[in-house]
């Protein structure tokens, strides 16, 4: 073994052990989100559901007086605070939630410590997929074990970039974390493959162009559905509470913390219609990059259908997100079903369907 392949095969072997590394800090963070969870104070919380209950339908910022009776007959008017929404015109006006810690210094500093981790594991999982990529001297993603790694790195990357843009997003925390956690345990366990060089065909400078889009398309796209499907529950709990209904115990615990689903929704809405124009660059880049590799820019092979596939579902989702008929529940559930082809198009295509791609193997 000369002097080259020995670096390489150390480089390769240190990469295994920073993404083993990020997973153990990931697991650090995961239970810090749930300590943010759990002790945060419930007393905010209760406030935000009053208000909720109070205003049902009708705007939220004029919440009515509080009169307290003192001692003597004299009495002391109390307004309630102000309360920020963030409806969409025709939806319910109702505050966002104060957040995973409840607006408590004790569950704040677990949510800080949580995103403080969440940081360290994402630059440790960073210097892994970097180490990789100089192990073979290439781009990092020549293979679903690569690729998964990568894509999980994006979508944390992502997720503290809007943190650094103080949007509020902390609430994603643990379901970003824990499906990490989860995609990266199945890259370990069943995607690993060895360093190596890649095929023929994917030796061009469109693996950097088109396989790096569509990793960082389908991480923006991960927290747009993690958005949809957190609308959909607060979505029904506000209904419920419109109605004049009780919520259950795990909506008082985790519901009513969240933004509100007009927030949810809006959120969901604006990061899936910013990177659509991206992934349709990502299928033409596929394209031209089909033309050199196989003399062909389309084939209707497995991939190119599917990813043909989310396009459609992610344009119709955007469609009817945009027509009165259609916004809310209807529109959320296209844009999940548009994921799920994402998600069919990465996973199922590459594992039990036989196509041109297939030589990125497992």
């Amino acid at each position: 073994m000369n002097l080259a392949a020995a670096t390489n095969e150390s480089l390769a072997q240190m990469s295994n052990v920073l993404i083993y590394s990020s997973m153990a800090v990931y697991t650090l963070a995961f239970l810090a989100h749930i300590a943010e969870w759990v002790l945060g104070s419930r007393s905010k919380v209760g406030r935000t559901a009053a208000a909720l209950t109070t205003t049902g339908t009708t705007s939220a910022t004029a919440a009515p007086a509080v009169q307290v009776r003192r001692q003597g007959g004299a009495t002391a008017v109390l307004d309630q605070p102000k309360v920020i929404t963030r409806a969409a015109a025709g939806a319910r006006d109702v505050p966002d939630g104060p957040g995973a810690a409840g607006g408590d210094e004790q569950g704040d500093l677990y949510g800080r410590i949580a995103v403080s981790l969440t940081t360290l594991a994402f630059l440790v999982e960073a210097a892994g997929v970097v180490t990789r990529a100089m192990s073979v001297q290439r781009a990092p993603w020549g293979n679903m074990y690569e690729f998964s790694t990568t894509f999980s790195t994006v979508a944390v990357g992502a997720y503290l970039g809007f943190l650094v843009a103080r949007k509020n997003v902390r609430w994603m925390g643990l379901p970003l974390v824990t499906t990490v956690l989860l995609d990266l345990g199945i890259a370990t366990t069943w995607l690993y493959t060895e360093s190596d060089q890649l095929v023929p065909a994917l030796h061009s400078y469109w693996l950097w162009i088109h396989v790096s889009t569509a990793i960082f398309c389908g991480a923006v796209f991960y927290l747009g559905a993690v958005a949809t499907l957190l609308y959909l529950f607060r979505d029904a709990y506000e209904s419920r509470l419109a109605a004049g209904g009780t919520p259950n115990g795990f909506a008082r615990s985790v519901l009513e913390r969240l933004p509100a689903a007009a927030s949810l929704d809006k959120f969901a809405y604006r990061v899936n219609a910013a990177v659509f124009p991206l992934w349709t660059f990502t299928i033409i880049a596929g394209a031209i990059w089909a033309g050199d590799a196989w003399g062909r820019y389309w084939g209707w092979d497995a991939k190119e259908v599917w990813s043909f596939i989310t396009w459609v579902a992610y344009a119709a989702y955007l469609h009817a997100r945009a027509t009165a008929g259609w916004k809310g529940r209807k529109a959320a559930y296209i844009a999940l079903i548009a994921f799920g082809c994402w998600l069919f198009n990465y996973y199922g295509v590459n594992i039990f369907v036989s196509s041109k791609h297939s030589y990125a193997g497992v």
